[in-house]
């Protein structure tokens, strides 16, 4: 079905954090994006944990940092093995990828924003604006090349979830990132939302006709722009754009989120909307657990709720710690071994049809409903990222 034909839902649309121009130039072009000063406020609390702090011991937000990291993970470690977490969801950003060498997006000086001066665009984000892609489809094309799954692979934080899976206790993986490496761990489709798209499949920008994956990467890689047969607009990767909507399997939210137990935020800056505000939509009692390099979203703020907790630092590691106290340690590291001894799956396929393609961001298999087809018209791509958090694009930080 044509989702030009239907009616858009509701905070289904991505957006770009609240920014505004400054008059000073800047390294992108006339202009330069800044944030209000509202935002920039918090941003001055997203200090690490991690042995290199260098938080303020007198400070508020470091007292409360101190109280909630020291003993986080053994208290909700003790909740996973008294039985009391069994529908556990997860929120993954940029971070989480960055084990695998994939650079996150906002990370200074490593971040993908950071290194986009040679695309000559206005400002960092319009490399995944559709509106400026409409105009001017060159500069995604010539990073989408360096973005293309295929040389990574997963790490001990995408087995981790995978492992969840294998106990039997999670409900879902709720991931930003465009990379394809939950796939490609093991996860199961029916576990994953792909909630910014991804590179599996391709399809017109402006009429929504399927396009042969292959084809579209064969065109990119060739330093060609894909162009659909139908209408002879520009095709791109199934990733979402600013300004495209979400595909139609991220709203499962307002059904698994009511149901969680446990929630597990990781490797996420919590800054792309609506995505971030998905945390907010467990029940109060709900643990939330934050593993991150900086204090992100709700974790921000002193006092934190008290079911939240919080542990700051390199997030492998942390992780692996996690897993150590859960008792699953060897359990993930013979899954890994396994793991690479199997024949992985391709992660580009050929859509037989819109209907057949699939929804999530990294592309699932024939039979599941693809964005193109989703109610309420959602416009399917997904977005990188960590900004879209990871997106294949992404994550050399724990927070995108």
């Amino acid at each position: 079905m044509n989702r030009s034909s239907q009616p858009p839902v509701p905070g289904g649309r991505l957006t770009e954090p609240a920014e505004r121009l400054d008059s000073v130039p800047g390294p992108y072009g006339k202009q330069r994006r800044k944030q209000t000063d509202s935002a920039l406020a918090p941003d001055l609390s997203q200090m690490s944990m991690s042995g290199q702090d260098t938080l303020n011991n007198s400070s508020p937000f470091a007292s409360a940092v101190k109280s909630s990291s020291r003993g986080g993970l053994a208290s909700v470690a003790r909740l996973v093995k008294l039985g009391r977490c069994k529908n556990v969801v997860v929120v993954a950003g940029a971070g989480v990828s960055t084990a695998s060498g994939i650079p996150d997006f906002r990370t200074p000086g490593t971040g993908l924003y950071a290194n986009l001066e040679k695309y000559n665009i206005p400002y960092p984000k319009a490399i995944f604006n559709i509106d400026y892609f409409s105009n001017d489809p060159q500069p995604f094309f010539s990073l989408a090349k360096a973005l293309y799954p295929g040389s990574h692979r997963p790490n001990y934080i995408h087995y981790f979830i995978r492992m969840l899976h294998h106990k039997g206790l999670l409900l879902r993986v709720y991931t930003q990132n465009i990379d394809g490496l939950e796939k490609l761990c093991g996860i199961p489709d029916d576990k994953l939302v792909e909630a910014h798209g991804s590179f599996a499949t391709a399809a017109c920008h402006l009429c929504y006709t399927a396009y042969p994956a292959k084809e579209a990467k064969q065109a990119i890689m060739n330093d060609k722009v894909p162009i659909c047969t139908f209408c002879a607009a520009t095709v791109k990767p199934d990733i979402v754009f600013f300004g495209e909507d979400l595909p139609q399997k991220y709203f499962l939210n307002t059904q698994d989120f009511p149901k969680a137990d446990l929630l597990i935020i990781m490797g996420t800056s919590l800054q792309i909307e609506p995505f971030a505000s998905l945390v907010n939509t467990v029940r109060s009692p709900v643990p939330r657990l934050l593993l991150n390099r900086n204090a992100v979203g709700p974790f921000k703020k002193v006092p934190l709720r008290r079911a939240d907790h919080m542990e700051l630092g390199d997030l492998e590691e942390t992780v692996r710690r996690f897993a150590e106290m859960l008792g699953w340690n060897d359990d993930i590291e013979e899954l890994m071994r396994s793991q690479e001894t199997l024949s992985l799956p391709t992660l580009i396929s050929s859509p037989l049809s819109v209907d057949q393609t699939s929804c999530q961001s990294r592309g699932a298999p024939a039979g599941t409903e693809t964005s193109r087809s989703r109610a309420g018209g959602q416009r399917g791509a997904s977005s990188g990222s960590e900004e879209t958090d990871s997106k294949s694009s992404a994550s050399s930080s724990q927070s995108t």
